[in-house]
């Protein structure tokens, strides 16, 4: 397939590729230009280069590059004469119907070539792919396409409707891809043309739910196991390079810089309080019955020294069931109906102890948190997967056709039923096993 050789010659297909979605395929014709919007190119330039190398255009504003042609950028330069298969479907189909070195594959609806020349890839000269197109205009284009690009020993060619006439092989293929508007009429036909000695396999393409319906049926009706629908979504993900995050040890030590200032700002209140205390109790001031004192910095949390004092209960209004907190310090009082008169003794408070109790008290667990080791100004890759994604292409319907051996009587001569066809008796992994007298005077299934 396509040329081998390390420089590009004339009349060679090459890839020029542009940008991601621009590519565009190119026969080298020496004494021709190619023109693009990023430049004009002469094709004689390109006679010797390196397949891959970056050729700049004749101004020297812009540049391609000219690469080698494989299955994956024909796949997204080739011209549309139909819908094609793209590469997340075509691994898929690969892997599960076993196509590999040396398999013979049948393919019906060619279309505009893409699976072929992935397949003819896969299988390579010792394998072999039938491919079946009934438009006969596709059919021509393809088979042209096919004959430059060197595959007409892997590949045969056939302008043919396989769901009236069916194919032109029967049992000979390894695996059958059928990529047709109603695959059920070239079911029966396509088990006629797959081996019998082996497990064989068969894949539909279909675009809607009510083709893979009916297409299971046909599938069943006709003989085929495992079969299972399957369909292929790309996930794309946007990777993007954000600020390296901080350590845990270097969150610590700001949790612990933030929480001696809120202590520091604590212990100036609580000295600031007992200042003014002390200046009310020197003075001679008439007594205040029931008061709150209004705070001094709103951004405090909590006050200290305030005189939490309860409401009284509900029809009592005695002023003799609450208590004004003295400077002296009060305890709390118990009112009458049961309220609570609750004071802060502001002489308890021990710098000291308030200091040690937050974050050296010895009553917590002591551990190291280890120090960032990160690089400054250091930046990691992350992904996210894009909302938007491309939707849906076609449904895949893969089904398993179970091989039958043939027995042979003691005359060396394979047993016919009354229509002349040989009897069929199934192997050792057949569902209901039997003896070797029961299965030769038995036959379970006929093959058309």
């Amino acid at each position: 397939m396509w040329s081998s050789t390390r420089q590009i010659a004339a009349g060679d297909l090459v890839i020029v590729w542009m940008t991601r979605d621009n590519i565009q395929p190119l026969v080298v014709s020496p004494g021709k230009d190619f023109n693009s919007k990023y430049g004009n190119y002469r094709q004689a330039d390109f006679v010797g280069v390196p397949y891959g190398s970056k050729v700049g255009s004749r101004t020297g504003k812009g540049f391609v590059y000219l690469l080698r042609p494989t299955p994956e950028l024909w796949t997204l330069a080739l011209p549309h004469r139909t819908q094609i298969l793209y590469l997340a479907d075509i691994a898929f189909i690969t892997s599960r119907l076993n196509i590999r070195r040396g398999s013979r594959v049948i393919e019906a609806g060619t279309g505009s070539g893409s699976f072929t020349h992935s397949v003819a890839r896969t299988i390579g000269d010792s394998g072999h792919l039938w491919s079946y197109e009934f438009h006969e205009v596709r059919a021509n284009k393809a088979r042209c396409e096919f004959t430059r690009h060197g595959m007409t020993n892997i590949v045969t060619l056939t302008h043919r409707n396989v769901c009236k006439e069916g194919f032109t092989v029967d049992n000979t293929a390894d695996s059958v891809f059928l990529d047709l508007p109603a695959p059920w009429d070239a079911v029966e036909h396509a088990k006629r043309a797959l081996r019998k000695d082996r497990i064989t396999r068969i894949c539909c393409f279909s675009p809607c739910m009510e083709q893979v319906l009916r297409t299971v049926a046909a599938l069943n009706d006709t003989g085929f196991t495992e079969i299972a629908m399957y369909e292929t979504l790309l996930r794309p993900h946007e990777v993007a390079q954000v600020p390296q995050l901080a350590s845990i040890g270097d969150i610590s030590g700001k949790l612990k810089e933030a929480e001696k200032r809120r202590e520091e700002k604590r212990l100036r209140q609580i000295a600031n309080n007992k200042a003014r205390s002390s200046a009310a109790a020197g003075a001679e001031t008439p007594a205040i019955t029931s008061t709150k004192r209004k705070r001094d910095d709103e951004d405090d949390t909590e006050l200290v020294d305030e005189t939490i004092t309860q409401d009284l209960t509900p029809g009592d209004t005695s002023p003799d069931t609450k208590r004004v907190k003295t400077a002296e310090g009060d305890e709390g009082v118990e009112a009458e109906g049961g309220a609570i008169t609750a004071s802060v003794e502001l002489d308890m408070i021990n710098a000291e102890g308030i200091e040690g109790g937050l974050v050296t008290d010895e009553s917590r667990t002591d551990f190291t948190i280890p120090s960032s080791n990160l690089i400054p100004n250091s930046r990691i890759s992350v992904s996210n997967a894009l909302p938007e994604v491309r939707g849906h292409t076609s449904y895949l319907t893969f089904a398993v056709l179970v091989p039958f051996s043939v027995p042979v009587d003691s005359s060396g001569t394979k047993p016919e039923d009354s229509s002349g066809q040989p009897t069929l008796a199934p192997t050792a992994g057949a569902s209901s096993a039997t003896s070797s007298s029961e299965a030769e005077n038995k036959s379970s299934i006929v093959v058309p």
